[in-house]
């Protein structure tokens, strides 16, 4: 018997596979999320390192999304963790990435973060 824990790793090596199978030499906008919060990250596969990061546990996000009277789970909260990574991907050079959703549905949170990455500068 597969557990949902296993099915979700077979999924994201899955998603992973598709990704790379065309040897693309985009860096990938990784996005994860759990329970609480939501993070975000462009990863250089090639040189094996983070070029931009956020996420709502930063400080700055935090003050952010408490203005909006949301919680750093909700997509609202999403929306601004997908403009900010963009800003911090261009600032850094990055125009165009591949998008990582590890294994989630494109749906709520995960789309949420996408569309203002894309609206905010982001190709992929």
């Amino acid at each position: 018997m597969i557990t949902k824990q296993e099915r979700y790793i077979l999924r994201k090596e899955r998603t992973r596979k598709k990704l790379f199978k065309n040897g693309i030499n985009k860096p990938r906008l990784c996005v994860t999320r759990t329970n609480k919060y939501v993070y975000a990250q462009i990863i250089d596969d090639l040189k094996g390192q983070t070029i931009a990061y956020a996420s709502t546990v930063e400080k700055e996000l935090k003050e952010r999304i408490a203005k909006t009277g949301k919680s750093t789970k909700s997509i609202e909260a999403c929306k601004i963790l997908g403009e900010v990574i963009a800003k911090r991907a261009v600032e850094k050079g990055v125009k165009e990435v591949v998008f990582d959703r590890g294994g989630r549905l494109y749906h709520g949170r995960i789309k949420a973060v996408a569309e203002k990455a894309r609206e905010n500068g982001l190709k992929f």
